[in-house]
C-alpha cells in the first residue's frame, strides 16, 4: 500500500536540455490509463525542481526520461536532492536512451530501475507496480 491510499502516484520529468517530449508523454499516459496518478513536469526542469515537485506531490516514483546523454549528472543530483529533502523513500526510475554499462551504474547509484527507449508499455507498468510493491508502505 502507497501512504496515499491504493493508486500509485507518479511524476514523469524530463531534465535539462532535452527537448524531445513524445515518448514520455505515452508513458505518462500508459501509466494513467493503468490506474495511476500521474504528473508530468514539462521540459527542461531542473533535478532540484523535479525532487520539490515531487515530494509537494506526496509520489511514491519519480520516472525521468532522458535522452540527451547527460543522465551520469542528472541521476545524481535527483538522489542527493532527495536525500537533502530527507524524502529517500520517493523511487527514482529512468528511461531512454543510456548505454548498458551506465544503466548498472545508475543502478549501484540508487536508481531503482533503467528501461531503454524500446521498452513495451505494458513491461513500464509492470516495473512500477513492482519496485512499489518491493518499497512497502512509506
Amino acid at each position: 500500500m502507497q501512504s496515499n491510499g491504493d493508486r500509485i502516484r507518479v511524476i514523469i520529468a524530463k531534465v535539462g536540455l532535452d527537448g524531445h517530449d513524445r515518448g514520455v508523454k505515452i508513458v505518462a499516459r500508459t501509466l494513467r490509463d493503468a490506474g495511476m496518478d500521474v504528473i508530468y513536469t514539462g521540459l527542461h526542469r531542473t533535478p532540484e525542481e523535479v525532487v520539490d515537485a515531487a515530494v509537494q506531490e506526496d509520489v511514491d516514483v519519480i520516472g525521468v526520461s532522458i535522452l540527451s546523454g547527460a543522465h551520469m549528472t542528472v541521476f545524481p543530483r535527483i538522489l542527493d536532492a532527495l536525500k537533502a529533502k530527507k524524502a529517500d523513500d520517493i523511487l527514482v526510475v529512468g528511461g531512454g536512451v543510456i548505454p548498458d554499462d551506465e544503466c548498472d551504474a545508475l543502478r549501484k547509484l540508487g536508481v531503482k530501475e533503467v528501461l531503454l527507449q524500446d521498452t513495451p508499455p505494458a513491461e513500464i507498468v509492470a516495473m512500477i507496480k513492482r519496485v512499489v510493491a518491493e518499497r512497502g508502505a512509506r
